[in-house]
């Protein structure tokens, strides 16, 4: 199985909402952070929420008040709830961990995206 995988995207009108959710495997521990990550076509990636292993969570301006990023240790996902949704805000969404390996070096791992489209 792959480290990580996002689900939940898809076509959503404007104002609608949308849970998407990153399934993440036991062996990548211990985590660091958790994060969703997001790009637009012709546009570059950019980070939209995290959340660390205290709990504080970080959002872009652009969706402040909107998303919500949560993280289900027992399940082993992360989640972003996304409100109030417009066409700005149709993009490929990353599931985005920063883990160690075994050795105790940082170790990057990216989910394949998912792609979620506001549109009437």
């Amino acid at each position: 199985q792959v480290p990580v995988a996002e689900s939940g995207g898809g076509l959503v009108q404007p104002g609608g909402s949308l849970r998407l959710s990153c399934a993440i495997s036991r062996d990548v521990f211990p985590i660091f952070t958790w994060a969703w990550y997001r790009q637009a076509q012709g546009d570059q990636r950019e980070e939209v929420a995290k959340i660390d292993s205290a709990g504080i969570t970080y959002y872009s301006d652009s969706v402040k008040g909107r998303f919500t990023i949560s993280r289900d240790n027992g399940a082993n996902t992360v989640d972003l709830q996304m409100t109030s949704l417009g066409p700005d805000d149709t993009a490929v969404y990353f599931c985005n961990i920063l883990a160690h390996n075994s050795r105790g070096a940082p170790r990057i791992y990216w989910g394949q995206g998912t792609q979620v489209t506001v549109s009437s």
